[in-house]
């Protein structure tokens, strides 16, 4: 009991020097009620100074909270310090780009960003309101930024926020400009981070300059020109933001590319950092996107499209049978794969290890550069090292990147707009998306995917189940051997395993509490049957999520 309350008087003492240097009344007062529960508050008190939030290659992510295992404006204006002072430390000149999504607290942050930037004499460009991330991403190549900054968490539950950071060519190359950092910029970053002494210290600067509209009208430019001018435009869409700030750009862009406006589903439409009509603002969560095929149903639409809440990613939903169903990450990607390479794109195409092996399988028959990354766009847009120009990349998880020199990093809206070129064209010949995924397993084989995915409350659970299938990795998977066994350890945590048919790809994910593994198997079409070859592959991802199951112990 004595080392019980002994930790409580620490973890009290440790809160009260937080709040001495804290800048925020409305964060004093909430940490002040914990203090003031004590002791049947002292988990939750713990658990806000567990430690501070880590500054990775994605930034900063967790929940909004006062303390430093949270976000909330001291983390933020500490974050803000040591990137302008890592920034300077490179010899970095130009100016700090910052954007932000609707979310809670996202403005907050970014002001207050700008204003730590100016304070260091570092010009700071603020984004004229709530915006897409991809267009922070355009913005910082457009506008020359030594970096950028987006305040956002993307499709993480409403309580969340989070900080990305992205550079320019100044530091990160051309290669690397408008791109995610990677290490070892995230190290340098954390430990100046770390270096920021009180608060109290840091000089606050003007609020620096708001951008106007013309920096969203000429993303909106170069987003129309990713695609064929003179292409059909025919299409009925069905579209939501999944309330997020995705709908105003993503319509102006169709506007501006000749099709006509989408539907939106009208109590999604604006941003709204409640998120009141899903239950995890990420369109790959049943239910997420009901309402947009009810939406879909009722105007008759050819194709349905989610972005999410900052609109990096892009869902595509489309009529099956008498029905709808949203296609796999994997099956947008080798559909706008296959279209830009039907259109005469070359160039280095790349994905990660956790994707489709068919995009591999469609470069090696095509004659083109093909490569595979770690899960990330920071690492796609990285892709082969500067060996080829990169025209393409995709992760399946909803990301996708088809005009490198546009966004060097995933953009929802621009895979939009193309998958919406695609449709097009194939509704003027009587076909479907279906029917050209159909042509694909054909030629190559069918590539079924699936993703087992489990949400934890105790992170110990991932780390127990990652032990598991290193110590007691199944010497078979669907009755045939495991004849390849990589482990990417200390890089990344991450386990493949390979039969001759199948692969599974087992790891953490980086940015919420979840075990994934990736499941592939590839079937064989004999004599152009496909429908027999997918019911075949999908009967065998089946069975092959219950031994992976199994074998990570969950």
């Amino acid at each position: 009991m004595a080392a019980d309350t002994t930790d409580i008087d620490d973890i009290r003492e440790q809160a009260r020097r937080w709040l001495a240097d804290d800048p925020d009344p409305a964060s004093r007062d909430e940490l002040t009620a914990v203090l003031d529960g004590l002791p049947a508050s002292a988990p939750e008190l713990a658990d806000r100074f567990a430690g501070p939030l880590t500054f990775g290659t994605a930034g900063l992510r967790g929940p909004l909270r006062a303390g430093p295992n949270g976000m909330n404006l001291a983390v933020v204006t500490q974050a803000a310090a040591g990137l302008v002072t890592w920034l300077a430390a490179q010899g970095g000149t130009g100016p700090l780009v910052i954007g932000y999504d609707a979310r809670h607290g996202s403005r907050e942050f970014a002001e207050r960003t700008a204003q730590v930037a100016t304070g260091a004499g570092r010009p700071a460009l603020l984004l004229p309101r709530p915006l897409p991330t991809p267009v922070l991403a355009y913005a910082v190549r457009h506008l020359g930024g030594v970096a950028g900054v987006m305040v956002t968490a993307s499709h993480n539950p409403p309580q969340d926020n989070g900080y990305k950071v992205y550079l320019g060519a100044e530091l990160g190359g051309e290669f690397g400009a408008g791109a995610q950092i990677v290490p070892p910029a995230d190290a340098g970053i954390e430990a100046a981070i770390r270096s920021v002494g009180p608060l109290t210290r840091v000089p606050l600067g003007e609020p620096g300059q708001v951008l106007g509209d013309d920096l969203v009208a000429s993303y909106v430019e170069r987003a129309t020109a990713v695609i064929d001018p003179d292409g059909p435009r025919d299409l009925t869409v069905a579209y939501t933001p999944l309330h997020g700030v995705g709908a105003a750009v993503l319509t102006a862009a169709f506007a501006s590319a000749g099709f006509p406006t989408p539907g939106v589903v009208p109590d999604q439409a604006e941003p709204d950092p409640a998120f009141p009509t899903v239950s995890f603002p990420n369109p790959e969560e049943p239910g997420a996107v009901d309402r947009l095929i009810a939406l879909a149903d009722s105007t008759g639409a050819d194709l349905a499209i989610a972005n999410d809440p900052d609109a990096d990613r892009c869902a595509v939903v489309v009529r099956d049978g008498g029905g709808w169903r949203m296609l796999r990450g994997d099956e947008v990607g080798v559909l706008l794969a296959d279209h830009l390479m039907r259109r005469g794109v070359t160039g280095l195409y790349a994905t990660t290890i956790v994707s489709s092996s068919l995009l591999r399988a469609m470069c090696a028959a095509r004659g083109l550069p093909y490569d595979e990354t770690l899960t990330g766009f920071k690492w796609i847009v990285r892709a082969g090292g500067g060996s080829a120009p990169l025209v393409f990349g995709y992760e399946e998880a909803l990301g996708y990147c088809v005009a490198p020199e546009h966004v060097r990093d995933k953009d929802g809206i621009t895979a939009a707009l193309t998958v919406a070129e695609l449709a097009a064209g194939l509704k003027t010949q009587g076909r479907t998306l279906t029917d050209r995924l159909d042509e694909l397993a054909a030629e190559f084989g069918v590539h079924h995917t699936d993703q087992l995915s489990v949400r934890v409350d105790d992170l110990r659970v991932i780390v127990d189940a990652m032990a598991r299938i290193r110590a007691e990795t199944p010497a078979t998977l669907l009755g045939q051997p495991v004849d390849s066994v990589r482990d990417l350890l200390p890089e990344s945590d991450v386990v493949i395993l390979r039969t001759g048919v199948a692969r599974v790809v087992i790891r953490p994910s980086g940015t919420e509490p979840k075990l994934k593994a990736y499941l592939e198997v590839v079937e064989s079409v004999v004599d152009g049957d496909v429908r027999t070859a997918r019911s075949a592959a999908a009967s065998a991802v089946a069975a092959l999520r219950a031994e992976v199951s199994a074998a990570l112990g969950i």
